[in-house]
């Protein structure tokens, strides 16, 4: 299971019409597993995989706990629980909050760095403050690809600027060219992982 390429999104202000239009890049045979933290408020139900799934492909569903990582499968963390990956399989915490903020995306870029390394790939969207910078360091610190959205672009642009002062980024890429970039890295995760075998 550790052999599936990961995939984990983190965004806050701004970041539904913006995960509306990348999960609508995603092909229906995109051979990663997806897993995504917006920012939610943790008295509100989220309805965020309800809304990506109208314009995504792949199946769109909470990030339950137990969850396996599947390819093409895309993962959404819920309300007031931080989302985990685990070797295999997905898990849910109610730790305490970081960057105010449960769910947290350094919490989730930070369990997929330690147990997926360089199968992961790390992106940050628009949002405001700072959380996934230092997670996005830990993902490029361990072999992952590490992926900024253009700030030029982004509606609040303090996540992307920030995860790019924080560290060494692979790629600063416009909304518009992630999916492609995207498919393109995994194939090549894929195609190494295989050569290695």
């Amino acid at each position: 299971m550790k052999q599936v390429p990961l995939v984990v999104v983190g965004t806050s202000a701004g970041g539904m019409n913006v995960l509306q239009h990348l999960c609508a890049q995603l092909p229906a045979d995109f051979p990663a597993c997806v897993l995504i933290v917006q920012h939610l408020a943790p008295t509100r139900r989220s309805e965020l995989a309800d809304i990506l799934g109208r314009s995504c492909v792949l199946p769109v569903m909470p990030a339950t706990h137990g969850a396996s990582i599947l390819p093409g499968v895309v993962y959404v963390a819920t309300e007031d629980h931080h989302v985990l990956v685990e070797p295999g399989w997905v898990s849910q915490s109610h730790g305490a909050p970081e960057n105010r903020s449960r769910p947290a995306i350094n919490v989730l870029f930070r369990s997929a760095a330690q147990h997926y390394g360089p199968m992961t790939i790390g992106v940050i969207l628009t949002g405001m403050l700072d959380d996934g910078a230092a997670g996005l360091a830990e993902i490029k610190r361990l072999g992952g690809v590490t992926i900024v959205q253009d700030p030029a672009e982004a509606q609040f642009n303090a996540m992307p600027l920030n995860a790019l002062e924080a560290s060494p980024v692979d790629y600063v890429a416009r909304l518009d060219e992630m999916g492609l970039l995207l498919g393109a890295l995994v194939q090549g995760m894929k195609q190494r992982s295989a050569e290695q075998k």
